[in-house]
């Protein structure tokens, strides 16, 4: 009996394998080989971009102009203002990029400026993109235009069938986001593109952070452009999309179940009063340095050294801390590793505080589970955890979170990934301290030596989190949660707030699998 089941298992073993193999052979993935490399021609010295920072920049030489992009309205207008102001190069990067308002008016913009004769890339992980194959194909059509996919599903429909017999590669995704005009300009930060992330319309949004940049760092963006344009998981388009028959560039402007009319009506006054500030009174960037960080474009195919990742540069900058440190991440899994991180910065003296989504704010609740079997090692140790609640109208995108209206029930939640430490310096990009972002999804963020920025982030733990989160605590070896009300009493929970038992039940039995490094 039991030779009988090895021998069967062992066929159904040679059929899997036979299967996979033969998909692999139908489905190839398109070779990059001969293929010569294509950079960025830098900064566009003419443009109008270029000339107008120009005398600003030479009072600062060697540094680098920054400002934060707090709301997602100022964040969707900067983007369109660079975009609309481009005379030579846009290049963009992304994870996800929605077929929705926002989406089709950042496309329609990058069209208007190919138009015009400004050459466009566009690096989008093929994850991120439902629904966008024939407008992309017809984009890539045009001379200006070239867009390449990463880490791409040779099967198109449907899409994930790709992973059945390619999961490996597949897994790994691009998570990187940037924007870079005329190699003047450059915005990074934690946003995709999509309404969720710039609060269009009535839709469920994030709080995030993002960050517009000039001067010397926008060539170390552009650079880490280029490395990933150039990488091995980078196809082009062309080799993956089938271009329609009709021109589906008319879609961009033809009515859409995904696109509401007031809402981009919204947007676009939001954009229209954003454009006349700025052409009246240009941002004050503050002039400092700064360092461009991000994972090697090899990891996309799993072949990057430790020395190549981007958690091992974050904790050679970071470990400069000596009085205190402010973290928030979305998805926040530390592992044993980062328990023991955060652990030894606790117990060197540092106070070490970390903000995350609670349960009811986290818009993917597995992932809940592989924070919370750290939670109490970390609060053993002496972090100090806040878990955001799931906000109502919050005015003010920042960690200064106006928390007038915490009822509970609305539709915030934090999608951020910063981390700042001494109130000197403050990381701002794409990593999740999580394990996918740690091993499989490629990263990249900037280190930006900024007090002002560092102390304000410092000081919203310090005035907002009060009543915009919970904090779990141990208390007689009990996990409690402790919530702050507007009028100063407190509510204890003795459960996770805002679960129901079945979820609760879930996320225990969830945190029992091997998966974490999925997560």
């Amino acid at each position: 009996m039991l030779r009988r089941m090895i021998f069967w298992l062992a066929v159904l073993s040679l059929g899997v394998a036979a299967a996979i193999l033969a998909l692999w052979l139908i489905f190839p993935q398109p070779s990059t080989d001969g293929r010569k490399a294509d950079t960025s021609p830098g900064l566009a010295k003419e443009s109008w971009l270029a000339m107008s920072l120009a005398e600003t920049a030479a009072l600062h030489p060697g540094k680098s102009g920054v400002t934060e992009l707090a709301s997602g309205a100022d964040a969707l207008s900067s983007r369109l203002f660079l975009i609309d102001q481009a005379d030579a190069s846009i290049d963009a990067q992304y994870y996800i990029w929605q077929d929705d308002t926002s989406g089709r008016m950042m496309l329609k913009a990058m069209l208007a400026a190919a138009d015009r004769g400004v050459a466009v890339r566009l690096l989008l992980d093929d994850n991120g993109i439902p629904g966008l194959d024939p407008i992309l194909a017809s984009l890539d059509g045009h001379e200006n235009i070239r867009i390449r996919l990463f880490n791409p599903s040779t099967v198109r429909r449907p899409k994930y069938a790709g992973y059945a017999f390619d999961f490996f590669r597949m897994n790994r995704r691009m998570h990187n986001k940037a924007l870079i005009v005329d190699g003047a300009a450059a915005v990074i930060g934690g946003r995709n593109i999509g309404d969720i992330y710039f609060e269009v319309g009535d839709t469920n949004f994030y709080i995030d952070l993002g960050a517009m940049a000039v001067g010397e760092v926008v060539a170390d963006v552009t650079a880490e452009f280029d490395a990933y344009w150039n990488s091995a998981s980078a196809i082009d388009a062309s080799a993956i999309l089938t271009a329609s028959p009709s021109n589906a560039l008319a879609q961009l402007s033809a009515p859409s179940e995904t696109v509401s009319k007031d809402a981009e009506r919204q947007a676009l006054a939001r954009y229209e009063a954003f454009r006349g500030r700025i052409l009246s009174q240009p941002p004050a960037f503050e002039w400092t340095d700064i360092k461009v960080i991000y994972d090697d474009p090899a990891k996309g195919l799993g072949l990057a050294t430790d020395e190549q990742l981007l958690v091992s540069q974050f904790r050679t900058v970071a470990a400069g801390a000596r009085s205190h440190t402010e973290l928030a991440s979305a998805y926040f899994v530390p592992g044993r590793e980062g328990v023991e991180y955060f652990s030894r910065l606790a117990q060197s003296g540092l106070r070490v505080r970390i903000l995350t989504n609670s349960a009811h704010a986290n818009d993917v609740l597995i992932v809940h589970s592989g924070y919370l079997k750290y939670r109490e090692a970390l609060l053993e140790a002496g972090v100090e955890l806040f878990e955001l609640k799931r906000l109502g109208p919050v005015r003010e995108r920042s960690f200064d979170i106006d928390v007038q209206d915490v009822a509970g029930s609305s539709s915030a939640s934090l999608h951020a990934k910063t981390f700042a430490s001494d109130g000197n310096q403050i990381f701002i990009g794409s990593f999740n301290f999580d394990p996918r972002s740690v091993l499989l999804n490629c990263e990249m963020g900037m280190m930006i030596d900024s007090p002002r920025m560092a102390t304000r982030m410092a000081e919203g733990f310090d005035r907002s989190l009060a009543l915009a989160a919970y904090r779990p605590q141990l208390r007689d070896d009990q996990l409690i949660w402790l919530e702050a009300l507007p009028d100063g009493t407190e509510i204890v929970h003795t459960t996770e707030p805002g679960t129901t038992r079945i979820q609760r039940v879930f996320l225990r039995l969830v945190g029992y699998l091997p998966i974490e490094w999925l997560l």
